[in-house]
């Protein structure tokens, strides 16, 4: 990789797996390493390694010029630090960010990923790939609703993904927000990233028309709700 800045790509929703056709974020997540052919690996753990969503990504990602692989926690483990940290992207999918994340602290992958974030690889993912890096994030982890959750902290704040895309998410966040249980932080639609470099947002990118983020605060109880520049990808092919 050539930037070795920290850098963080939370997608809202959408992606590879959405829409097999439409891959601008992840084009334009691997321009960022600065790599002729990056490696990407694919790390599933929060839906517990379907095949279908493993064969979605391969589909994807070898219509594009990377190496993609996979990291599974269900069969034999790797030896984790070599793995992670010879990558130019690390992306993790959707499912359960609680037992993904509780997983995770049981073979000690935080701290890999921080040190590969910190080190310059790329670190993104989608809904539980997105809210993970965050200080907490807002779940659906739990069968009785949604519900804040600490996650790992590289950014400061709280995440909401599919802002737009699940009816109870906008609402929810406001409560939360308005309450104090949540603190402030921001609210991705699907089909939309947000990169951060260091824990700044550089920008945000779009995938379809009308995707956004947004800056997201209570302010005496009052939700304040700004909507973020977007820079809209194309769909150009390889």
């Amino acid at each position: 990789m050539s930037d070795a800045t920290p850098q963080i790509i939370p997608i809202g929703g959408g992606g590879f797996y959405r829409d097999p056709e439409n891959l601008a974020l992840e084009r334009y997540i691997l321009a960022q390493t600065g790599v002729a052919e990056p490696r990407v690996i694919f790390v599933p753990t929060a839906s517990g390694e379907p095949d279908h969503y493993v064969a979605s990504f391969y589909a994807a990602f070898l219509k594009l010029h990377c190496r993609p692989s996979v990291l599974s926690f269900f069969k034999r483990t790797p030896d984790l630090r070599s793995l992670l940290l010879k990558q130019d992207v690390i992306y993790v999918g959707g499912g359960n960010t609680k037992s993904m994340i509780a997983l995770w602290r049981d073979w000690g992958v935080p701290e890999l990923l921080r040190e590969a974030w910190q080190s310059g690889i790329i670190l993104t993912g989608v809904s539980a790939g997105a809210i993970c890096w965050f200080e907490q994030g807002l779940t659906d982890s739990f069968s009785d609703g949604l519900r804040p959750l600490g996650c790992l902290g590289f950014i400061p704040g709280s995440c909401c993904p599919h802002y737009d895309g699940e009816p109870e998410r906008r609402p929810s966040y406001h409560r939360f927000l308005a309450s104090g249980e949540i603190p402030a932080g921001v609210a991705i639609e699907d089909w939309a990233g947000i990169h951060y470099k260091g824990t700044e947002i550089h920008q945000v990118i779009g995938a379809k028309s009308g995707a956004r983020a947004y800056s997201m605060r209570s302010v005496y109880g009052s939700v304040q709700e700004v909507p973020l520049p977007v820079e809209y990808l194309t769909q150009a092919s390889e």
